[in-house]
């Protein structure tokens, strides 16, 4: 009788552990739940939720102060990143900026107790905000001060040669880390660079840069001599056929049907054919940051398509929601990130899964359809 009565209870706990286990994996694998996570190690009490599987690989690329000329230089604000092969991976960003030591940890009680700079938790130096931007191609978009030859812009107050350096705005590296290619002849063209791209249905794999503050597309031949297309009139904004006014990002359909997130300023979305002819655009300003009529932008801030159903899906930034249309501007559904929530960009893999850096959390999300 004893043995079957603890039979009875062995089965019964392990009966109520299996619910209790599959009921977490359920919620691992069907929660739609915005924010919802799961633990590390399953069962565990506690912890952080899981992050991997990828691990980041320290000093890749290389340094920049492994270069001659360099040895006090380092990387400035990288705005994109396109990986042509493994071992053809494009890096833009806006120059360079002087390698520093972190600072001593120094306590500034006079803005309140316990605060000091710089916090243990973040870089000391963000190369891209402040009330004193840190490279001349920040804080200064919408000051026309023309090529960067003309640096510093007004709006910047730092020093060309101390305070930052305009090379290495688009280099090539390889699977290791290394500086292959250094794109420096075209380093006058840039003012603001946001993304770097080539175009997966493209056989000549031409390379594709947004240049913001220019207000301006530039296509350029694979291997870099040539400057072949600028879509945009560049250094004046418009809202027309020829004109953009800071475009940040882009995306393409298989028959290299072209759509440009305008972006900035314009809080539209313009399409064009394979060869750069202007096809339609849509797109009206919205009432940030709570917008909730279809169709209305503020910060159009990525763009990404489906190569089958050729849905556009476009980061509202400001009003943390995706908007899914149709290839011609029909408004289809739409979805919110929750809150908090800042996403810069999206990205349609070859899955067919969109992919949403949020500056908010600091996570990578990934959506299905």
């Amino acid at each position: 009788m004893r043995k079957s009565f603890f039979a009875i209870l062995l089965l019964a706990v392990g009966f109520g552990f299996g619910v209790f286990y599959s009921a977490r994996l359920a919620s691992v694998h069907g929660d739609e739940k915005a924010g919802a996570g799961f633990a590390a190690v399953p069962g565990e009490i506690g912890g952080e939720e899981q992050t991997g599987p990828y691990e980041v690989v320290p000093n890749w690329p290389k340094p920049l102060t492994s270069l001659p000329g360099h040895e006090k230089w380092t990387w400035g604000a990288v705005e994109g990143i396109f990986a042509e092969s493994p071992n053809r991976v494009f890096v833009l960003q806006r120059g360079e900026l002087p390698e520093l030591k972190r600072p001593k940890n120094t306590p500034i009680p006079m803005f309140g107790p316990s605060l000091s700079f710089p916090t243990n938790e973040t870089p000391f130096r963000n190369a891209s905000q402040g009330p004193v931007a840190a490279l001349p191609g920040e804080g200064a978009a919408d000051v026309d001060c023309g090529h960067p030859e003309a640096l510093p812009c007004p709006g910047w107050e730092g020093k060309v040669g101390v305070d930052a350096r305009w090379e290495h705005c688009l280099i090539v590296v390889d699977a290791q880390g290394n500086i292959k290619e250094d794109w420096s002849q075209w380093n006058s063209l840039f003012r603001r660079p946001h993304a770097v791209y080539i175009n997966p249905y493209d056989p000549q794999k031409n390379v594709w840069v947004v240049d913001d503050g220019r207000h301006a597309i530039f296509k350029f031949s694979n291997d870099g001599k040539k400057l072949l297309q600028t879509l945009g009139t560049a250094n004046v904004p418009g809202s027309d056929e020829k004109h953009f006014n800071r475009p940040t990002f882009l995306a393409w359909l298989p028959d290299s049907t072209m759509f440009v997130a305008d972006g900035y300023n314009n809080t539209r979305v313009v399409k064009f054919d394979k060869d750069g002819k202007y096809l339609l655009a849509w797109g009206k300003r919205g009432e940030p940051p709570n917008e909730t009529r279809p169709g209305y932008f503020n910060a159009v801030h990525g763009v990404a398509v489906d190569p089958e159903t050729r849905h556009v899906f476009v980061n509202d930034r400001t009003n943390g929601r995706c908007q899914v249309f149709d290839e011609n501007g029909k408004f289809l559904y739409e979805w919110s990130y929750g809150k908090p929530s800042m996403v810069y960009e999206l990205y349609m893999s070859a899955d067919r899964h969109i992919w949403a850096p949020d500056a908010k959390t600091w996570k990578i999300l990934k959506y299905d359809l």
